[in-house]
């Protein structure tokens, strides 16, 4: 979706998913087998490209929808699709604007999609399938069967890709225990953390286009990608070289910005947290901060983690932090000072049993 704003895009499928009134009027028209040509929203722009029909300001709903579509010319309808202004308005969008298609129906919404930023709708009479136009971008509006096919298919994706990144997370944990992590341990899971984020993201798309009918889905989504936020950050900030100056938002924008091919190769991930990019450095070593283990302590406050964290300057001096060391930190009595000690013991031996037994 290059070159689309995906938050407005988002907006105008979930104006059209499956259980609103717009997407029942949509249905009636195709099931009728007539063409309509349905703009959301209006302001000045569209009013100096809209000429003829009538002005309605009624009430929207599907049926009134249906019945105003059997006419010639266009249905103008408010932004938050509970009105509809007019009705049997003919468009004359910029002729010089490119467009990509070739009926005059298809022209003509994407012309005035591109020139007032409007979410069009046209629906096709001869090909019976209706298209959403929006700043050019052009998505056929399919049914929920086919879309739910889909969804599914990149579901058992994104179980394939948790089960890797699970398992890389493990490995990591144990190697941060025994201090033999590289830079290419933490870029496997850096990569594998933007797999599991570009997934989601589809089936997020997904999800919205189903309206209704996706709620199942969410739940199943929500369940797969549950704390997926916080692990990333948590590992960008063990592992972020700061002395380049670079921020947890500079890494999430070079990785989002990575092309398919790009992402698997394990220096890009490299190169986002700060490091070097020659295949040769991905083995140096790389020493965790000890953010995410110490996020895993129960009860310990995030403003006690990051005292914790500029005290030891490292996890191996955490967990090799006797209770009287740990006392000195800011915050950090007695109770508090046990509770973070045997906390990071239960985690170093189980990262230990995970990986060997």
């Amino acid at each position: 979706m290059a070159g689309i704003d995906e938050d407005a895009l988002r907006q105008a499928l979930a104006a059209v998913a499956p259980g609103t009134e717009l997407r029942e009027g949509v249905e009636r028209i195709l099931r009728g087998g007539t063409g309509a040509l349905i703009v959301l929203g209006y302001n000045q722009v569209l009013e100096q490209i809209a000429t003829g029909g009538f002005p309605l300001e009624i009430e929207f709903s599907a049926t009134r929808l249906r019945e105003l579509a059997k006419m010639d010319g266009a249905v103008l309808v408010d932004g938050s699709v509970t009105r509809i202004l007019k009705a049997a308005t003919q468009l004359l969008p910029d002729a010089s604007i490119e467009t990509s298609e070739s009926g005059t129906r298809h022209r003509t919404a994407e012309r005035v999609s591109k020139q007032t930023g409007f979410p069009v709708i046209s629906v096709s009479q001869s090909m019976q399938i209706a298209a959403l136009y929006i700043n050019g971008f052009r998505h056929v509006l399919e049914g929920s069967a086919a879309i739910l096919s889909k969804a599914n298919q990149a579901l058992q994706t994104l179980e394939r890709y948790k089960a890797r990144l699970d398992e890389v997370m493990g490995t990591l944990s144990a190697l941060e225990i025994e201090d033999l992590v590289t830079i290419r341990d933490v870029a496997a899971v850096l990569q594998r953390l933007e797999m599991v984020r570009r997934i989601h993201d589809e089936i997020s798309s997904y999800v919205i286009e189903l309206g209704t009918d996706g709620r199942l889905l969410t739940l199943q989504l929500e369940e797969l990608t549950r704390g997926i936020d916080r692990d990333r950050d948590l590992v960008i900030r063990d592992y972020l070289n700061v002395e380049l100056g670079r921020t947890r938002d500079d890494v999430l924008e070079s990785m989002a910005a990575l092309s398919p091919s790009d992402l698997l190769d394990l220096a890009s991930g490299s190169s986002a947290l700060g490091y070097s990019t020659l295949s040769e450095s991905l083995d140096d070593t790389a020493n965790p901060k000890g953010y995410r283990m110490l996020s895993k302590v129960p009860r310990l406050p995030g403003a006690i983690v990051d005292r914790l964290v500029d005290h030891f300057g490292g996890l191996q001096r955490l967990l090799a932090a006797n209770l009287d060391e740990l006392q000195a930190v800011d915050g950090v009595g007695e109770g508090r000072a046990r509770a973070v000690r045997e906390g990071l013991s239960r985690l170093a031996e189980s990262s230990i049993l995970e990986r060997y037994v």
